[in-house]
C-alpha cells in the first residue's frame, strides 16, 4: 500500500530518541512493513527546512538539513512533487473552521488528488475526511 506521511509524522522518526516514543504502534507497524510505499510532498520538506534553519529541530546527529535528507533517502522515502495538478486540487480545497495552515492544506489536497492515505498526528486533519481525505490517525 502507499500512504504519504505529514511533516510531523516524518519528525517524529528522524527525532524521536526511541522508536515508537510518538508513534502508536498500529502506525510503526505500517511504517515498518516494507511491502509500503511512503512519499513525503515537497511541501513537507519544505517545512523541514525551514524548522531546521530556524533552529526548531535539533539534534547532534543532523550537521546540516542534508543529513535529513540522506536519512530520508535512506527510509526509502519517496519525495513527491506538488505538481499543477496538486494546485488544481488545493484551489477546490476548502479550509475547515479555524485551521488556517496552507502547507497543511497543501500536504491534504496533494493526498487527496493522488487518492494516497496520508498519515499524521494532526487533530484538524479529520476535518477533511468529507472532502475526501484518508487519514491514518497516529494518536499520541
Amino acid at each position: 500500500m502507499r500512504y504519504y506521511l505529514d511533516t510531523n509524522t516524518v519528525i517524529f522518526m528522524l527525532f524521536d530518541k526511541q522508536e515508537g516514543d510518538n508513534i502508536k504502534r498500529e502506525v510503526l507497524y505500517l511504517l515498518k512493513d516494507y511491502e509500503n510505499t511512503f512519499y513525503v510532498s515537497s511541501i513537507a520538506m519544505r517545512e523541514l527546512v525551514k524548522l531546521y534553519n530556524d533552529g526548531e529541530l535539533k539534534s547532534r546527529m543532523y550537521k546540516s538539513y542534508k543529513d535529513m535528507f540522506t536519512l530520508i533517502d535512506g527510509l526509502n522515502y519517496e519525495v513527491k512533487p506538488f505538481t499543477k495538478q496538486h494546485v488544481m486540487a488545493y484551489a477546490e480545497f476548502t479550509p475547515s473552521g479555524d485551521h488556517k495552515d496552507p502547507n497543511d492544506h497543501m500536504i491534504i489536497a496533494q493526498a487527496i488528488s493522488d487518492r494516497i492515505p496520508l498519515i499524521s498526528s494532526d487533530n484538524k486533519f479529520k476535518l477533511y475526511e468529507k472532502q475526501g481525505l484518508r487519514l491514518v490517525f497516529n494518536k499520541r
